[in-house]
C-alpha cells in the first residue's frame, strides 16, 4: 500500500515564517531609513529656497543703483532669524567682482547645518 505525502512538513512551514519575517524585519528597517531622508531632503530643500532668494534680494540691490553695487542693501548682514533657520550674508565691500556668499544655518536630528550659496556680481 503506497502512502500519499501531501502538504507541508513541519521544518518546511519553519523555514518559510522564518524567511517571511527576515523579508518584513528588513523591509520596516527600510522604510524608516526612507522616512528620515525624506524629511532631511524637506529641510535642505528650504534651506536652498531660503538662500536662493536671499541672493536675489542682493542681486536686485546691486543693479538697482547706477553706478551698480551703492544702493546701502547691498551689504553684509546677518543673522537674521527667518522660520528654523539663521541666513548670513557676505558682501565684499569693494571691487568690480564681488564674490556674495549666503550662509543659511538650520537644525536637524543630528545638529546644527549649513548651506551655503555663493556667486560673483558684477560692479
Amino acid at each position: 500500500m503506497k502512502h500519499s505525502r501531501l502538504g507541508f512538513t513541519l521544518t518546511e512551514v519553519l523555514v518559510a515564517v522564518l524567511v517571511l519575517g527576515v523579508g518584513i524585519v528588513a523591509l520596516v528597517g527600510t522604510s524608516a531609513t526612507v522616512t528620515r531622508m525624506i524629511g532631511l531632503g524637506k529641510v535642505e530643500t528650504r534651506a536652498a529656497q531660503a538662500a536662493s532668494r536671499r541672493m536675489e534680494t542682493l542681486r536686485l540691490a546691486a543693479y538697482a543703483t547706477s553706478p551698480r553695487c551703492t544702493d546701502p542693501g547691498f551689504a553684509s548682514g546677518g543673522p537674521v532669524l527667518s522660520g528654523a533657520m539663521t541666513e548670513s550674508w557676505l558682501v565684499p565691500p569693494t571691487g568690480r567682482v564681488r564674490k556674495v556668499r549666503v550662509t543659511i544655518t538650520y537644525l536637524t536630528a543630528r545638529g546644527s547645518r549649513e548651506a551655503m550659496l555663493e556667486t560673483a556680481l558684477t560692479c
